[in-house]
């Protein structure tokens, strides 16, 4: 089984003619992903490696069934891309971007929650199911398939450790990056929520940074859950009051530091790795 994206989703690309989107595209379909439609504004007619291009997610939805869409779109046009997607009715919505203004998701996600719609994201590397479908950037080859499960906040380190489960023979169910903006539209809660539901995934390996308190948050929930949880919080050397990365990850009034969130999870009895490479003997040892 998978989380949120499986065999059945049929993907539109917002932003399919720029140069990310052509990009990434082509490396979608090449994981195996169904893309079925491209969106640009005036470039309707048009053929992105052999995906149709439509003017609107209306049209693309219409003609092909669409329901779900990944969003390439520049940050001053993601939001209107993001409620465009919503209104055409795809229940799965990833959004890429980074930089989008803060006010433009306040005003996005409370609507697509009304609506019904799963947005993962902004400022995220998006959602990958291995061996059946992704959404976004993560790359192709550090999959495999498997029955451990990734919730995280950073893109890279999502890869590193994700290669390094895969090299250990630690394969994945899906691998979701939920983004490091300090507006979100699934936290951590939320994806562990889903992964205690998937009957397939065994754990769950969760990947945090300084800033927030979604960690806390997801320690709290880790204590209910049946399946072990081992997490991995990148930041611990870093100045307070400093951006580091990205727009959530900063360390204010003391809240929201490593310290914090690495003792949230050792109380709640969730292994911590001091070191991204870590995390496959951590799972290992729990076995």
């Amino acid at each position: 089984m998978s989380v949120l994206l499986d065999a059945r989703t049929r993907l539109i690309v917002q932003g399919i003619t720029g140069h990310q989107g052509q990009f990434h595209t082509r490396a979608m379909l090449d994981f195996g992903t169904t893309v079925v439609a491209g969106v640009t504004p005036g470039k309707g007619g048009a053929d992105i490696h052999g995906v149709p291009v439509f003017d609107s997610c209306e049209e693309a939805v219409f003609s092909t069934g669409a329901n779900a869409s990944v969003v390439f779109v520049p940050a001053p046009y993601a939001k209107d891309a993001a409620i465009e997607a919503v209104e055409s009715g795809v229940k799965l919505l990833v959004i890429i971007t980074e930089r989008i203004p803060v006010h433009d998701c306040l005003d996005l996600m409370p609507y697509a929650r009304a609506k019904g719609v799963t947005v993962i994201g902004p400022n995220c590397p998006g959602i990958a199911t291995a061996g059946v479908a992704k959404a976004g950037i993560l790359p192709n080859h550090i999959f495999a398939p498997g029955h451990w499960g990734v919730i995280s906040r950073s893109g890279t380190l999502t890869y590193e450790i994700v290669d390094a489960m895969t090299r250990a023979g630690l394969g994945q169910t899906t691998c979701v990056g939920i983004g490091g903006d300090p507006i979100n539209g699934t936290n951590m809660v939320e994806a562990l929520a889903l992964f205690e539901r998937d009957s397939e995934t065994k754990g769950v390996v969760l990947v945090g940074e300084i800033g927030g308190t979604a960690e806390e948050e997801a320690a709290r929930f880790a204590r209910a859950m049946s399946k072990p949880v081992f997490a991995y919080v990148a930041g611990r050397t870093a100045p307070p009051g400093k951006r580091m990365g990205h727009a959530g990850a900063i360390i204010q009034r003391g809240m929201g530091t490593a310290e914090s969130k690495v003792l949230a999870f050792g109380e709640a009895g969730v292994p911590v790795a001091r070191y991204p490479r870590e995390i496959p003997d951590l799972i290992r040892d729990s076995q």
